[in-house]
């Protein structure tokens, strides 16, 4: 296939993202919207036989300081046939284009999944002390393609730092725990969780938690809940703005992109939740709780909503998102695999993000200055 790669409109580029089964939602052209400090541009690629768009890109530009320099970024993307013989004619016209736009520096995300684990095997892993990290343990599933893929990026002269390499922005997970919908039924789903989950949604159930869905007007109640959670897990929190920000762009978007959770009990909201659809792809993506009120495990009652909400919706999989990979008990992240893993589900290993430095001078001075914040 000849491909041409020019910059689209929105409207093609959100056509092209509505005619897939799924993708990133920082793929779609209104994430753009949600990170206004970023310069953006949408790409496309065209088949020059049949002129038809055949992938796309959101490429987010962030300046240096002081100079006229762009770092280009495409969160978990592009979107692009990453499994295509010819790779080099897909990203050699993306890098030429942004190197002309004034890139210094390129970093990507392929959403594209190596290996993955299943519950019951991470469940052996954590009892097991030679066991330290997910990589300890033996996938369920492998994707070869996707080995193939890194090499040929090495080959053109991508990198990929231990830690996923530096640059502005938010570095995504490359470890997500996903709970898989497609061809299940709900009772199947329910069944997969763990003796736990079960015993908390009952306890919830019984206690009288109802979960509701909110609206913009609701996004201060969010804020509330969320500034606990960030004072109480030691990290800095979003202003309520972003979320504001996020809610207009992405629902204007598309009207049912965005979606706000609340688990109340006698009237008190005790946790929240963002959720985000794209085609069959649905994310938890923001978790938020107070400090009281978690005898009736408020908590299980918004995700066991949302999962069925999902389902409602078509969705082929329930995003968790990130999770470390750390095993080790004492480590402080192992609460958040230890609750996800209580869904079922899977937990998948995506191939990172990689940078290209279009001048290594510039992307080496940015590494320095990264590593110093």
């Amino acid at each position: 296939m000849s491909l041409t790669l020019r910059t689209i409109s929105r409207e093609q580029h959100l056509a092209y993202i509505q005619s897939l089964p799924a993708a990133s939602h920082m793929q779609v052209p209104a994430w753009a919207d949600v990170k206004a400090e970023w310069r953006s541009e949408s790409l496309g690629w065209f088949d020059d036989r049949s002129g038809e768009i055949v992938g796309a890109g959101l490429v987010l530009y962030r300046q240096l300081p002081k100079i006229k320099r762009y770092l280009a970024y495409l969160p978990e993307g592009p979107v692009i046939n990453w499994f295509a013989p010819n790779l080099t004619e897909w990203l050699d016209p993306m890098l030429a284009h942004l190197k002309q736009q004034g890139a210094f520096s390129v970093k990507m995300g392929p959403p594209v999944i190596i290996r993955r684990w299943e519950a019951t095997s991470i469940k052996r892993g954590i009892q097991d002390p030679d066991v330290k990290r997910l990589r300890d343990i033996e996938a369920d599933f492998i994707e070869p393609r996707a080995f193939e893929v890194a090499d040929k990026l090495r080959r053109m002269g991508w990198q990929q730092g231990e830690d996923g390499g530096a640059g502005f922005g938010d570095v995504q997970p490359r470890y997500v725990y996903q709970v898989p919908l497609a061809n299940r039924s709900l009772e199947d789903v329910h069944k997969g969780f763990n003796q736990l989950w079960r015993r908390n949604i009952k306890k919830a159930e019984k206690a009288g938690v109802e979960v509701v869905q909110g609206g913009y007007q609701d996004l201060e109640e969010w804020q509330r809940l969320y500034e606990i959670t960030a004072l109480r897990d030691h990290f800095r929190p979003r202003p309520l703005s972003y979320f504001q920000r996020m809610w207009t762009a992405l629902n204007t978007e598309d009207p049912n992109r965005m979606r706000l959770y609340f688990a109340r009990h006698e009237g008190v909201n005790l946790s929240a939740a963002t959720m985000l659809v794209v085609g069959g792809h649905v994310w938890y993506s923001y978790g938020a709780s107070d400090n009281i009120g978690r005898e009736v495990r408020p908590s299980n009652a918004m995700q066991w909503r949302m999962l069925r909400d999902a389902y409602a919706l078509g969705a082929t999989v329930y995003d968790l998102r990130g999770i470390s990979d750390s095993l080790d008990e004492t480590d402080h992240l192992f609460g958040l695999i230890q609750f996800k893993v209580g869904t079922g589900g899977q937990a998948a290993e995506y191939l990172g993000e990689w940078d290209f430095p279009l001048n290594k001078l510039l992307h080496k001075a940015l590494d320095i200055y990264m590593s110093r914040r």
